[in-house]
């Protein structure tokens, strides 16, 4: 079963950037997106950015404009990079692929960060 692994996540002080990856473990078939969600402290967890297969991209609102997410398919990774980082962008940031298939549902284990004002 595939496996997704983040990294990248840190502390950075307001307006800086962070790149954040995601490796999956092995190739992935039946592929129907790629994303980044967020939870943070006492909320729900939320969708941040999402790549579909066929390369087609959606945003939240919220980080359109600083976020950009991408994917190299070689190496079943996807990026993302944030910029102009506000202290509302602090959270634990999830890697998620959605597939066609079992599991059909796969999450990473989370990487944190964190904005300071």
């Amino acid at each position: 079963q595939v496996q997704l692994v983040e990294s990248g996540g840190g502390l950075v002080q307001a307006g800086g950037s962070l790149r954040l990856s995601c490796a999956a473990s092995e190739s992935i078939f039946s592929l129907i997106s790629m994303g980044w969600y967020r939870q943070a402290p006492g909320k729900q967890r939320e969708l941040v950015a999402v790549i579909f297969s066929g390369g087609s991209t959606k945003y939240a609102d919220s980080v359109k404009a600083r976020f950009t997410i991408s994917r190299d398919n070689a190496k079943n990774e996807v990026y993302l990079r944030m910029s102009s980082l506000k202290s509302e962008d602090t959270a634990v940031y999830y890697c998620n692929v959605q597939l066609y298939s079992s599991p059909y549902d796969v999450w990473g284990q989370g990487t944190q960060v964190t904005v300071s004002s």
